[in-house]
């Protein structure tokens, strides 16, 4: 299968700042990709090219599309959500759903009407008068019931409490997820979307500073609790990271056999928080 996302020599600008430098990437279909780095890195940006809401230089097909020249097309195979809490408070459910309904042609309003089914949720009910996790599923219900080749999620349970961020990815693999649909999600609680992702994406003043799958990063990359007596051999094979925990140290790796680091002390994969903190070391200064 040919790749959703193909992206070329992608670049933006603006004025003397350069929100992507000539970045290339390409996303293959059934993939759940996380695309994670600082505050103006670059990541919404890159998302605006995808959907044709931004011009660029370079070359970016996104499933067959160029979205400068073919968004309208584009867009009838395209799912994207910016913040799951933003529905109008004044909006009826049965409204929303006829809303969404008339504008993408890839709506099942049967499906739809099935998911809501499996809620307490009622066509006359506004916004205004549900809960949190009301208002998750109603946009669930909207979401799963679109059969979009491609789902961008930026920043999508922003404001919501742990319990609905995790209903909702959890609904989000059981119920929307296959082989055939790919998801691109950007997220500052990337440890809740660890579990969930296929490949990952770190993002760093406008450039691709890791694009890997992520049984790649975790033989890659390898943590290692080291005793005192052993931090000075640890830090000869140059680690990219290195923090104190409870008097113990604890160096992160980029690319050494794990059985040489074995000597060392405890191994360990890192998490995603962690090879996040290591990689954008500097950019917060």
């Amino acid at each position: 299968m040919s790749a959703v996302i193909t992206a070329t020599g992608l670049s933006k600008h603006y004025k003397q700042t350069a929100a992507l430098d000539n970045v290339s990437f390409s996303i293959e279909p059934g993939r759940i990709v996380g695309l994670i780095g600082p505050n103006g890195a670059g990541k919404t940006t890159a998302l605006k090219a995808i959907l044709g809401l931004t011009d660029f230089t370079g070359k970016l097909d996104v499933l067959g599309y160029d979205p400068r020249q073919q968004r309208d097309k584009l867009m009838g195979e395209v799912c994207f959500i910016a913040d799951v809490a933003v529905l109008p408070r004044w909006i009826r459910v049965r409204e929303a759903v006829d809303f969404v309904a008339h504008v993408h042609p890839r709506f099942d309003r049967a499906k739809c009407d099935a998911f809501l089914a499996r809620t307490k949720l009622q066509p006359n009910q506004r916004v205004r008068q549900m809960s949190k996790g009301m208002i998750v599923q109603l946009h669930l219900a909207l979401v799963m019931a679109i059969d979009a080749r491609l789902l961008i999620l930026d920043e999508p349970t922003l404001g919501l409490d742990i319990l609905y961020r995790k209903q909702f990815y959890q609904n989000l693999l059981e119920d929307y997820f296959d082989e055939n649909k790919t998801i691109i999600v950007t997220t500052h609680q990337v440890e809740e979307v660890e579990h969930i992702l296929t490949d990952l994406m770190f993002i760093r003043d406008g450039r691709i500073v890791l694009d890997a799958d992520m049984e790649a990063v975790g033989e890659r990359f390898i943590e290692v609790l080291v005793n005192a007596d052993q931090a000075t051999a640890a830090r000869q094979l140059k680690p990219i990271d290195e923090h104190q925990v409870f008097g113990k140290s604890i160096f992160l790796f980029d690319g050494v056999p794990k059985e040489q680091l074995q000597a060392l002390g405890e191994t360990r994969r890192p998490s995603i928080s962690d090879l996040f903190v290591a990689t954008m070391k500097g950019t917060y200064a």
